[in-house]
């Protein structure tokens, strides 16, 4: 088994556009990395990090070798 992939993405997300994914209004997140890749991914995957400000912070996200989803982690 090899090792997973990750990308590092910074994000600021204020409430008010979170509250966006509840109206249907938005299912993905579309950033760029740190290392400037640009990556798009569902925000279901952020419900953990959310807070009444919104999502805010450095994220860590993994992917298998096939590149599908395996985690995330606030780094």
């Amino acid at each position: 088994m090899g090792q997973s992939q990750s990308i590092r993405i910074i994000l600021n997300i204020a409430a008010e556009e979170y509250k966006k994914i509840y109206l249907g209004t938005i299912r993905s997140v579309f950033t760029v990395s740190t290392c400037g890749k640009s990556v798009r991914f569902p925000v279901s995957i952020l419900q953990p990090f959310v807070s009444h400000n919104g999502v805010h912070g450095e994220f860590v996200i993994y992917f298998d070798n096939n590149g599908k989803f395996s985690k995330i982690v606030k780094a």
